[in-house]
């Protein structure tokens, strides 16, 4: 089982969830029943990142793109948004997460979005855990939204052209709240980002499983843990004795 070391837990986390469809066809089964148990996989991730202390969890929950998905598939991805969202509201209040969106989140069917909008105002203000839902998002969309945003209120008059520095920017775009990403896992094999959170991923460690997201376990993400903390992150700078070289040390570690 993967140890990893309790003070160098990654701030924030974020998991692009790949393979549902595949894992549903290798049981013989419709996309549906993958997706289905992908969200049994999404319980398991956030209940390990709460134990953990993990700050910041954002989860690739539905892309922009994935609205040109047959209609009876979303209806379903849908349904079982909303249903996550009401049955897991008892136990996000009891371990205090605060849940908040990124994405075009107006494209949502109204009662998808209703119950959404409800969950993140009765959370607002808890501060065990913040968890990041990106739905109907995508890396590029929030970038450009947010720069007409920002052209919007330069030709008002509101802000100086000349006040929008890389900082400013950043301030603006919804994502970067939950802060820079530390750790991107991508599930399911495939190597790329595909669109997510690209200004704030920037400087993230990428780790990819293999393991299709219906069974990635609480084991899994503590592999990708004991990964993230046998890297060395030098944000462009050169190596020193001040900058960790990836030697995990004598800290603590806990067991999966």
């Amino acid at each position: 089982m993967p140890l990893v070391r309790v003070d160098r837990i990654p701030h924030h986390i974020a998991i692009i969830m790949d393979g549902n469809g595949r894992w549903a066809g290798r049981l013989g089964q419709p996309r549906t029943y993958g997706h289905r148990a992908g969200s049994e996989a999404v319980r398991r991730a956030v209940r390990a990142c709460r134990k953990l202390g993990v700050s910041a969890l954002s989860l690739y929950a539905f892309s922009e793109q994935n609205w040109h998905r047959p209609p009876e598939e979303v209806r379903a991805l849908m349904d079982l948004f909303r249903e996550f969202l009401i049955s897991e509201r008892q136990e996000i209040l009891r371990t205090s997460i605060r849940v908040k969106t990124i994405g075009r989140v107006e494209r949502l069917p109204p009662d998808v979005g209703q119950v959404l909008e409800a969950l993140v105002a009765e959370t607002r203000d808890l501060r065990g855990m913040t968890l990041q839902l990106a739905v109907s998002y995508g890396g590029r969309e929030e970038i450009a939204d947010t720069a007409k945003r920002l052209a919007q209120h330069a030709a008002a008059g509101r802000i100086d052209p000349a006040c929008v520095d890389e900082a400013f920017f950043a301030s603006e775009l919804p994502s970067v709240g939950a802060g820079p990403v530390d750790l991107l896992i991508r599930t399911g094999g495939e190597q790329r980002i595909s669109n997510f959170l690209l200004w704030g991923a920037a400087y993230a460690e990428l780790y990819f499983s293999d393991t299709l997201w219906p069974d990635f376990a609480e084991e899994h993400l503590y592999a990708a843990i004991q990964a993230f903390q046998r890297r060395d992150r030098r944000f462009g700078r050169v190596a020193s004795d001040d900058v960790h070289t990836g030697d995990p040390g004598d800290g603590a570690r806990v067991h999966a």
